[in-house]
């Protein structure tokens, strides 16, 4: 296992966003997350990442446990993220963004830096943009230059936050297949989205959280035919609709 969460829990007074949450993700896995707003799944990717620590349980990367270790050795151990507003640096080209996150995203640096950015900018369409000011692009290339990043790291597995939000059918077709092609390259994916048509083209397994416990768990399907799933997050009550 790539990733493993063992009882992991936290609440910030009343309000609690992770209830003993066990969760296992393997290496080359394509894991969807979905819940309604408010339903844990950004604090989840926190807990991950090591933006907050839990409370309870521990959160193991590759046989490691890394519940109480930074956020940067966290990605130089091998985790990237993209967030749900994109957060590049905007005053840098989006070359510089990416040299950035491949110079301090490992240990050592990465030697091969420019190789490496000159890749991951063709492979994510932005080569047209690399001398573009971060903040001058638009929202679907924000987006790219959102996983660009987090690819230059050369994670293991990469966080995805609700990435294809805000952007056309094609658009999002687009970004749909580079993400397949990501993950078929070994990476392994875990993707928050409440456009569930891409998540449910990419992914082989989907979780569902609820007031930050995990209600279901399994073959993306099947998990979306559950009436407790259909209740929570599609608003549809079943018993009713009989």
């Amino acid at each position: 296992m790539i990733l493993r969460l063992a009882g992991v829990s936290k609440r910030f007074g009343a309000v609690v966003v992770a209830d003993n949450i066990d969760l296992e993700v393997a290496h080359g896995e394509a894991l969807g997350i979905i819940g309604a707003n408010g339903a844990g799944k950004s604090s989840l990717f926190n807990l991950i990442t090591g933006v907050i620590t839990p409370d309870a349980g521990t959160v193991t990367l590759a046989g490691k446990d890394v519940t109480n270790v930074s956020l940067r050795n966290r990605c130089v151990a091998g985790i990237g993220r993209s967030f749900q507003i994109p957060r590049p640096f905007e005053s840098l080209t989006v070359f510089e963004n990416l040299l950035v996150a491949a110079e301090y995203g490992r240990e050592h640096g990465h030697r091969g830096a420019n190789e490496l950015c000159g890749s991951i900018l063709e492979r994510t369409g932005l080569a047209p943009h690399a001398n573009t000011l971060a903040g001058k692009l638009t929202l679907l290339n924000r987006k790219r230059l959102e996983m660009a990043r987090a690819l230059a790291t050369e994670p293991n597995i990469v966080l995805l936050d609700e990435i294809a939000g805000g952007l056309t059918e094609a658009e999002c077709h687009e970004l749909v297949e580079f993400i397949k092609q990501v993950n078929q390259q070994g990476v392994t994916i875990v993707w928050i989205e409440h456009v569930v048509h891409a998540l449910m083209s990419v992914v082989s397994r989907l979780m569902v959280l609820e007031f930050g416990r995990k209600i279901a768990d399994g073959e993306p399907h099947a998990v979306m035919a559950d009436p407790q799933v259909r209740r929570s997050y599609l608003g549809i009550d079943d018993e009713v609709a009989a």
